[in-house]
Formats: structure tokens, sequence, C-alpha cells
């Protein structure tokens, strides 16, 4: 039985659709949310790609997705979508005016002791939410494709009642995912974090350097990948040896960018729309390949990594 017996979902993009996904197969029942027809009608189809990839990789069996995809429901309606519902799940476009308007929508209409859980990657959500939200909101925060990678980030609000997150990181541990929880708000988290700190690397690399994106996720790949998955940093820093991580510090002759707010190719990419996989153009061209398709072949990658993975684990214990 799961320990959220009927979730809504508000929001049906890149992490609504999927967020749907790993609550449904978790038994939930879902109400997927979203002002925009078509992007429900879109949502539908990427889940319905999803759970065909998950059947194909032994992930699930073919009835377990059709139970799940029976779960979820579609709704243009955040009133419909929150009611009777136990977790609401918050996974609107990270604009402030938007989420301080779904936020008013929430406490309006959902149960009194609902939990309401954020997928911001890098908002302090807390002081856009109604006094009546505070103690029990929280900050649940995905990785895409979230119905493959475990990793979620729980954060408390400064008024959150430490039993909502209890509840949060009892489920999600229950269902196989792997939450780390913070005490305090800390934008971005870790992951985010690190990503924030390549990122800037890779704009500099793009911008100033004329780097290829091929070489520098060949780069990334073939590099750092392995060790990372195998091992993390501070796991990898102790086989380096850490005096030589000390030398490496002292003799840096290297400084790394300062953060900045824009990219050039960046800008130049969106201008001539190229956007990313959705556009089928973004620093790569997909040669006409439709979203559903590439997400099914990298969610298929994903999940053999994953099983690799498992019993690398697995041999450890």
């Amino acid at each position: 039985m799961s320990a959220f017996s009927t979730v809504a979902v508000l929001g049906a993009g890149t992490m609504g659709h999927a967020l749907a996904l790993v609550h449904a197969l978790a038994g939930c029942s879902v109400r997927l949310q979203d002002v925009r027809p078509e992007a429900l009608e879109r949502a539908f189809g990427l889940i319905e790609a999803a759970l065909d990839t998950l059947v194909a990789a032994g992930e699930i069996g073919r009835e377990a997705a059709a139970a799940a995809a029976a779960r979820i429901a579609p709704t243009a309606r955040l009133e419909a979508a929150v009611e009777g519902a136990e977790l609401v799940i918050e996974t609107v476009v990270e604009d402030r005016a938007v989420k301080r308007e779904v936020y008013t929508g929430i406490a309006a209409a959902a149960p009194a002791e609902a939990i309401v859980a954020s997928n911001t990657s890098y908002l302090d959500v807390f002081p856009l939410m109604p006094e009546v939200l505070q103690r029990r909101a929280a900050i649940a925060h995905w990785y895409t494709p979230p119905y493959i990678l475990d990793l979620v980030d729980l954060v408390p609000g400064p008024a959150t009642d430490p039993a909502a997150l209890d509840r949060l990181e009892a489920f999600y541990r229950a269902i196989g995912k792997r939450p780390v929880r913070f005490s305090r708000m800390l934008q971005g988290y870790v992951a985010n974090r690190l990503q924030a700190a390549i990122g800037a690397e890779i704009f500099r690399l793009l911008d100033e350097e004329g780097i290829e994106p091929a070489v520098i996720d060949e780069s990334i790949r073939h590099g750092l990948g392995l060790r990372l998955l195998l091992q993390g940093q501070l796991g990898k820093a102790d086989y380096t040896g850490l005096e030589l991580v000390a030398k490496a510090l002292a003799n840096r002759t290297y400084t790394p960018p300062p953060p900045r707010d824009r990219s050039p190719t960046l800008d130049r990419l969106l201008g001539e729309g190229r956007s990313g996989v959705m556009a089928g153009r973004g620093f790569y061209d997909y040669g006409g390949r439709s979203a559903a398709a590439l997400f099914r072949e990298r969610d298929r990658k994903l999940l053999a990594l994953k099983r690799a993975w498992r019993a690398i684990e697995g041999e450890g214990a």
C-alpha cells in the first residue's frame, strides 16, 4: 500500500509527466494537471513511451505498466487535481509569479493536511507560499528522468514540520529512491551546484576557447564519468592520494571562470530555434527524430547502465 493514496502533480512538462509516472508506478492514484491541452496530450504520449521502455528493459511487466498508466488522470483544473490529495507536487515553470499563483490555489483548494512538495531547482519557494502551507511544505527535487534516476533532494522550509519530511523520506526510500535530506534551503542543493560549476567552465570553453560540444562531452563521458559513478569525487581523491590533491591545489595556475548570466553560444542557438531535444536541435542536430524516440533511446541506455551499476554495487556488498 502506498504511503500516499492520491497525488496531484501540477505542471505536465518535462518533469511533470515523469513525476506522475514515478508516483503511479508506486501505486498512487495521480491527477496530472496543466492548463495547456497540448501539454497534457504530449505528456501522456511520453508516459506511454517511457512505460514501453521500462517493459522492454525488464524493469516492470506489461500488466504493471498498464496499471500505472490507468492510475494517471489528466485535468486542466488545479482545484480538481488537488481535491482529496494527500501529496501535491508543484512542478510548474521557474517563475516566482506563476508559483505564487499556484500556491495560492493550493491553499484554497487542497486538503488541510496535504503535503506540498516543490520540484524547484534553484528558487527558494517558501517565501512565495501562503502561511497556511508553511508547516506542511517542502522541496522534493528530482533529476530527469526520475523514473530511472533515484536521487531526490528533500529540503524543509523555516516552518516545516519535520514529520512531513519524515513521511516523504520514508515513502521514497520504500519505493527504491535515494533521498538526501538537507536541514535548510541550500540553493542548488549539491548535485545542481556541482553541475553549475561544471557548466560555468563549459560555457567558457565554448565561448572563449572555441571548443566543440562533442569534445567537451567526450571528455566528460570517457574521462570523468566512469570514475565519478564508481567513486564520487571525494572517494576518487582518496585513490589519487590526498598529498597529491593538496599539491595540485597549491600549484594551481588556472583560475576557474566567474559565474556568468548568459552565454553568446547559448544565445545564438536559442535565436536559431535550437532549444534542445523538444525542438529537434540544440547543441546537436537530432535528424528529425521525435522527442519520444530520443527519450526512449536515452532511457534504454540509462537502464542498461543502471543494471550494470546494480551488479557492481552488489559486488561490494
